[in-house]
């Protein structure tokens, strides 16, 4: 054992002083199960789901470090919303590591996480079994417990969202793209609806629901929401949606006055960004600290912004929807 652990330090003192290049990134695998993970719409399929892990480069292992959970969309794979983001450079350059889920192609005809199931909106189903993976890549890489971010795009937005809000002791904060509220569909028959309307449940009853259930064990989850004014898929008023269940839920004096609205923000500018494009930011803070951040992004569809062009689901112009995920978490953890 002592002649391990000399070997072992000896090691790393030559790669300090000889400034050996660091190991490149890489993508490890794995699959987790929850017997809480049985769905309502598809109660056949077993709740395991696989998932891949990005280690970035120069890992270390006694080093604790951030998490970030990236949640596919409909349509697309792990590695499809890996490399239309750009996810594994934003984890080189941040250090930390990255959990990418992977839907079970027989769960959903589409692809798609199912974020309008009722066991998923209350914290079991698909939101039990990316929670157990979690917990597992969490204890395997040593990372920091309070420093866990969860993040998704469309469908994969939702199943965060409820993730979030269901599980608010695993995070330190939630990124919803093109995405909806936890519970905005009362069935899966209203589910489409939804999407081109709006809500049709009280999304701010639900986040003060979760706020009891959840008892001591609650932890506020700030928010940041990207979203494009031409989304014709997940229609422009989710943004708002999902930013006043959040705010209900953080406990924030002008949602609970008045939950049915969401309250004015205490900062708002816009942003002329190249190709004539603007974007709107938005933040609601309370005694100081970011609560809600929702970015609206003009002439962007239902797309990650700033993505790779070449893949489904992205749009090459800004802003860089990774980038502000790695302000909102460095803006998190300052």
């Amino acid at each position: 054992m002592l002649r391990n652990l000399w070997r072992r330090t000896k090691d790393i003192f030559s790669r300090v002083f000889r400034r050996e290049p660091l190991a490149p990134g890489r993508f490890e695998s794995g699959t987790r199960f929850s017997w809480r993970g049985f769905l309502l719409v598809a109660p056949w399929i077993w709740p395991q789901r696989d998932y891949l892990v990005y280690v970035p480069r120069g890992y270390a292992r006694w080093r604790r470090t951030t998490l970030l959970v990236l949640i596919h969309g409909c349509r697309q794979s792990a590695q499809d919303i890996a490399a239309g983001t750009r996810i594994t450079q934003l984890a080189d350059a941040l250090s930390c590591l990255v959990l990418l889920p992977c839907q079970d192609p027989r769960a959903n005809a589409w692809g798609c996480w199912n974020w309008f199931d009722r066991r998923t909106t209350v914290g079991a189903g698909e939101a039990a079994i990316v929670a157990a993976q979690i917990r597992a890549v969490r204890r395997r890489y040593r990372i920091h417990r309070k420093r866990v971010f969860v993040a998704g795009m469309s469908s994969g937005a939702g199943l965060a969202a409820a993730l979030a809000l269901r599980h608010s002791a695993l995070f330190a904060g939630v990124f919803v793209h093109s995405g909806m509220a936890a519970g905005a569909a009362s069935s899966p028959v209203t589910a489409v609806s939804v999407l081109q309307r709006g809500p049709d449940t009280d999304v701010a009853a639900i986040a003060a629901a979760a706020r009891r259930a959840a008892g001591a064990r609650a932890r506020i989850v700030p928010i940041l929401v990207v979203h494009g004014t031409l989304d014709e898929t997940v229609v422009p008023v989710h943004a708002s949606e999902v930013v006043r269940q959040f705010l209900v839920f953080a406990g924030h004096p002008g949602a609970t006055a008045a939950p049915a609205a969401l309250p004015s923000p205490d900062r708002e500018f816009t942003a002329e960004l190249a190709g004539a494009r603007r974007t709107t930011t938005s933040e609601w803070r309370h005694q100081g600290r970011l609560l809600a951040r929702r970015v609206m992004v003009e002439g962007l569809a239902h797309a990650w912004s700033g993505g790779e062009a070449q893949l489904p689901y992205n749009d090459a112009a800004p802003p860089d929807a990774t980038a502000l995920l790695g302000a909102f978490v460095s803006d998190v953890l300052r």
